[in-house]
């Protein structure tokens, strides 16, 4: 069968820079599932992606669907005949909508009971035909921001202007709202023209010709070889900025990178200040001398060619100077200000209308945090700078600075703060308290920044939470999942024991204890709190590849602290290869499932060893209270291999004895017996959940 290459391409109004690349990987995820769905093999297919256009170049494209012959089962003959023979409409319309008659029945028994059958054949489609069904893929792509236009009611990242749909030189008729598909591309917005494709396979190479470097990773390249080449020229260092390298290249066709100059006063700045009035601002990237210190000049890339550089060096160069002149401003004004003065603006600067103010925020979490800093272990000198550190670390908001540049918050909290006097760690936990401000962001170093960022996530967790505002499906405005993952992610790498799944009476008390006006119910989704906990949990496990049922196995569980079940998660996850790891799991799952059967209350749980009937009873009942004995001071791991170790035991046990006996006394005795053992499993969430068959 003859092989065939396809190019789609999806032609737009200009689309922000970071919406470029999730949105063509979207589309290539769409398309291939269309085509694996329909049943057309291809054998590469490669992305192109710029500001203007998504594209897709397929190759190696299956001509036809393959035929399928399957038998389709019907319903039973009772309801397919009447008693006379004749056949039923139930029979009549289950053969039509095969596309067949009631000649085509056979009947086939299955489980003893005759059904009704027919024999299908479906022959495949053309792929030309096949491809026309790609505007319900298009069309049902979605973005974080959409748009409609003219009087379409069609929600889109933006207008599409153009579609190409080229099957080797054949045009694919199909469109989207009132775009008709064509073999007619555009060139470079401003330096090229439409071009006519004579076949799929020409798109690159066009476009090229006509300023426009289709694929992402050619012109990634091309920006880094120019940048690279003017930093040699001058004997500079550059930045390396993946984000704002990512950015550069959805924003350009045709890249031409130009270094630019500005005053040398303006490094008297703090660096944060510079690098973010240049790059998130002007997208340019910084440049060093061999000493690392900032130089007074950028490099940045055009979207075009080298035609009249010199205009667009001193365009870019003049744009900058006003930025850089507020940010001098705003950094000398601020410093005529005590931190103590912003802390009092804080009053009026609102956390969220439902909750309170900032300022009511941070008497909350100067509480919250010292409850923490006790239970890592803190000595009074770190308690005394945690507090101080939680009673400030949000003053910078209502520094000019920060008005101005909000990526700023925290990096100005703490350059004001050893401007002002405040203690180095001080200073540093201020920095610190956003981080990780990513999935994969840095974790806070210092441990009074990890203090500090967990008490501030937590809080607002349990705020948004105490107010009723819970994300649910894609709706977080407030972050509030990235803000529980971090603290998961912090947990995880301290290790510290800390119950911060179900703090509300602890929170409330304290709250109390300290005199602090508290007006939110932390009680109403504390259950919710720990559920949200728990998903941020098996967020992380599985991106561990920690296996499903070990992952479900943990996460039902009682525990309150984080490191726990990861704890319990790693020692699992270690055992689980191990010999009789699954007869020992058997055992324990027996024990856990008669336990939840008996459902005796815990008050009930007594043992009396002279209603023992058999040896393995009163040899259980001993190995358990030895493992009753040694459990406090016992590790996680230890534990499982303890309970892993009864397997014999257990096993003999059951073998000897019938657990729900006629016998009311002798039944109770074997429930509770059963039942402590059950309990000291959930240590580890619920076994039963462990597949080890």
């Amino acid at each position: 069968m003859a092989k065939h290459t396809f190019l789609l391409e999806v032609g737009t109004e200009e689309m922000p820079a970071h919406v470029v690349s999730p949105s063509i990987k979207q589309l290539a995820d769409r398309v291939t599932k269309y085509l694996n769905d329909s049943r057309i093999g291809f054998a590469k297919m490669t992305p192109f992606a710029t500001p203007r256009r998504m594209a897709l170049l397929i190759e190696g494209l299956d001509g036809q669907q393959p035929d399928i012959n399957k038998t389709v089962k019907g319903p039973a003959k009772k309801i397919a005949q009447d008693a006379d023979g004749n056949w039923t409409k139930a029979a009549i319309g289950f053969t039509r909508g095969q596309g067949l008659t009631v000649d085509d029945i056979k009947f086939k028994e299955v489980k003893g009971v005759p059904y009704v059958f027919v024999d299908k054949h479906i022959a495949g489609k053309p792929v030309s035909e096949v491809l026309t069904g790609l505007p319900d893929v298009i069309t049902k792509m979605n973005f974080p921001t959409e748009m409609r236009w003219s009087t379409h009611q069609l929600e889109f990242v933006r207008p599409i202007r153009w579609l190409v749909a080229l099957l080797d030189d054949q045009v694919v008729p199909f469109k989207i709202l009132d775009v008709e598909t064509c073999r007619t591309t555009r060139g470079h917005h401003f330096l090229g023209h439409d071009i006519d494709l004579k076949q799929a396979s020409d798109y690159e190479a066009a476009l090229k010709d006509d300023f426009v470097i289709a694929s992402q990773g050619k012109r990634k390249q091309l920006i880094v070889d120019q940048i690279k080449k003017i930093a040699d020229d001058h004997s500079w260092t550059v930045d390396r900025d993946d984000n704002l390298l990512e950015e550069v290249v959805n924003l350009v066709e045709w890249p031409t990178a130009f270094a630019g100059d500005f005053d040398e006063k303006y490094l008297a700045l703090p660096e944060p200040v510079l690098i973010t009035s240049m790059r998130d601002n002007q997208r340019f990237f910084c440049v060093r001398g061999a000493d690392g210190k900032l130089l007074p000049h950028f490099i940045a890339v055009r979207n075009g060619n080298s035609d009249y550089l010199d205009n667009v060096i001193k365009g870019n160069e003049r744009v900058l100077v006003p930025r850089l002149e507020d940010a001098k401003f705003f950094y000398e004004e601020d410093q005529k200000i005590s931190i103590a003065d912003y802390v009092d603006r804080l009053k009026r600067v609102s956390f969220h209308d439902k909750i309170g103010s900032m300022a009511e925020k941070l008497a909350r979490v100067t509480v919250l945090a010292q409850l923490i800093g006790k239970q890592v272990g803190f000595d009074d000198t770190q308690l005394a700078d945690l507090r101080r550190a939680s009673q400030i670390y949000k003053f910078d908001l209502t520094t000019q600075m920060v008005g101005e540049f909000a990526e700023l918050q925290g990096v100005m909290g703490e350059i004001y703060a050893r401007l002002q006097g405040e203690k180095e760690d001080v200073a540093k936990a201020i920095a610190e308290q956003y981080m990780p401000t990513s999935a994969e962001g840095e974790l806070p170093s210092s441990p009074l920044g990890t203090v500090l960022s967990i008490a501030d996530k937590l809080d607002s967790i349990m705020s948004f939470f105490a107010v009723g505002m819970i994300p649910s499906g894609s709706n977080d405005p407030y972050a509030l999942r990235r803000s529980a993952f971090g603290i998961v992610r912090i947990i995880a790498d301290r290790q510290w024991q800390l119950p911060l799944m179900d703090m509300a009476d602890t929170y409330t008390t304290a709250l109390k204890e300290a005199g602090v006006d508290n007006k939110l119910d932390f009680f109403k989704h504390a259950a919710d709190v720990r559920s949200f906990f728990l998903d941020r949990l098996k967020q992380l496990f599985h991106e561990e590849h920690l296996r499903h049922d070990i992952v479900d196995a943990v996460c039902d569980t009682k525990q309150n602290e984080i490191a726990a079940v990861i704890e319990a998660a790693d020692a699992i996850n270690d055992r689980k290869d191990n010999d009789h790891f699954k007869e020992a799991i058997e055992a324990l799952t027996r024990v856990v499932r008669l336990a939840k059967k008996g459902n005796l209350p815990e008050s009930d749980w007594q043992v009396d060893e002279s209603k023992f009937e058999n040896p393995s009873e009163k040899t259980l009942w001993q190995k358990t209270k030895e493992l009753q004995e040694r459990f406090p001071e016992q590790s996680l791991p230890d534990h499982l291999d303890e309970l892993l170790a009864l397997r014999k035991v257990i096993s003999t046990y059951f073998e000897e004895n019938m657990i729900m006996a006629k016998n009311e006394e002798v039944k109770h005795n074997r429930l509770s017996q059963l039942s402590i053992i059950a309990a000291m499993t959930e240590e580890f969430g619920n076994l039963d959940e462990l597949i080890v068959k």
